[in-house]
């Protein structure tokens, strides 16, 4: 760890009210630091509310790989398709779109795993140390996590991938098993799933519920959170922070796909670009006993009480966005073909969130340009699963000015 310059941080103002802000805040009340947190909406608002909640470490893996290229132009622009790039001539979206394909490449791909190992290996070791410190919600075992497949053939591509990240020094716990023995575990599963893969030691959670409960605790450890506050600017000065009219020592920004409009300001020339998913809830005859997904159609599936949220879809597009109805629709589509006994007509909920996503697929955690500044984001998919301990190792730093060794490769100046 290595030790910097770094003013001591007792007030701390933390942007965004979702799983990695509230993170934060409450590991920072860990180390005795005074904390507010501030979000333009509530609580959970974001895409903390209808994600699929998965705590899966063992497969968190870069955005951008080989495999995403394979869809071609006309595979992206189709409404229909699990990757989707409406048309567009921003520059923004188009640079960042750019960047990205570049670093779909294996070399690239197996840096960046290289990177989020040390997060990955803590990921659920952080949750943990929420439910010990008071935190009500609780992790749920994803005994199994099933990924199910219509043929061996579609299986492969899975299995390789977990060659490549065992390769790269991270473990999966794994069987494989036929369509009968998968039928037998999940009875939702539809009737010419041929095989499927049971990973093990994952776990889920209801993302919301858990997110609250975080808030609940920092509230009830003296923190404030306060809502409907829509922070344009940040000031600093050699002694303080102002935020909202109000004087801190430190402030972290955690504002999800909204990061670079304050980020930008403090050195971060990295994009954060919306990569919007859906859902929504149904009825299902059969409530899987943990989480269902079907890689090949990018679909996920979540017990949540009594009914199943199911999830899909990246739409790199404006995060305030209006709701595109042709991606419930295609996800509707998909899961009639995957699913038996969904009650699809009977839709609940129904959701777009937009995850924050990097060109390099990497979180920005760490110090800005300014000493006082701090960046919290940019987790793409992982936000839910890497958002306590990029709580706990960003509050280490900001409470003792030494930056833990992992997080020198997502930092975000980089």
């Amino acid at each position: 760890m290595a030790i910097s310059d770094s003013p001591r941080s007792e007030r701390v103002a933390v942007l965004g009210a979702g799983m990695v802000g509230l993170s934060t805040a409450w590991f920072l009340q860990e180390a005795g630091v005074d904390v507010t947190v501030i979000d333009r909406d509530g609580v959970a608002s974001g895409s903390s509310w209808g994600n699929a909640g998965w705590l899966t470490p063992s497969i968190a893996v870069p955005l951008p790989e080989p495999s995403v290229l394979k869809y071609g132009l006309q595979a992206v622009l189709s409404p229909s398709s699990p990757v989707y790039v409406p048309p567009t001539l921003d520059p923004r979206l188009i640079r960042f779109l750019v960047q990205f394909a570049r670093n779909c490449t294996p070399a690239r791909w197996q840096q960046a795993m290289q990177a989020l190992i040390p997060l990955n290996t803590w990921a659920l070791a952080a949750y943990d140390e929420l439910e010990r410190g008071g935190v009500t919600a609780r992790t749920q075992a994803a005994e199994p996590f099933t990924a199910a497949f219509r043929s061996v053939a579609d299986s492969r591509a899975l299995l390789e991938e977990f060659e490549l990240i065992e390769a790269s020094g991270q473990s999966v716990s794994f069987d494989v098993v036929d369509g009968a023995r998968a039928r037998l575990e999940e009875p939702a599963l539809a009737d010419d799933i041929e095989t499927a893969v049971l990973i093990h030691d994952e776990r889920f959670i209801d993302p919301s519920t858990y997110v609250h409960a975080i808030a609940e605790s920092v509230r009830g450890r003296g923190g404030r959170i306060v809502t409907g506050t829509d922070v344009d600017a940040v000031r600093t000065s050699a002694s303080e922070v102002v935020v909202a009219g109000e004087r801190y020592d430190s402030v972290v920004i955690a504002t999800g796909a909204r990061l670079g409009d304050l980020a930008r300001t403090f050195g971060v020339r990295k994009l954060v670009q919306a990569g919007r998913g859906y859902s929504f809830t149904v009825k299902v005859d059969d409530v899987p006993r943990g989480p269902v997904y079907f890689p090949t159609q990018r679909v996920a599936c979540t017990p949540v009480g009594d009914r199943l949220r199911i999830a899909g879809m990246m739409e790199f597009r404006d995060v305030d966005a209006p709701m595109d109805p042709r991606r419930i629709d295609a996800l509707v589509t998909e899961a009639r073909t995957l699913l038996k006994g969904a009650h699809l007509d009977q839709r609940e909920d129904e959701w777009v969130g937009a995850r924050p996503c990097t060109s390099d697929g990497l979180p920005l955690i760490g110090a800005s340009k300014d000493p006082r500044v701090f960046i919290a984001g940019g987790h793409g998919m992982w936000g839910v699963t890497l958002g306590p301990v990029t709580g706990k190792l960003l509050a280490e730093q900001i409470a003792t000015g030494g930056r833990p060794d992992a997080l020198r490769a997502v930092d975000p100046l980089r």
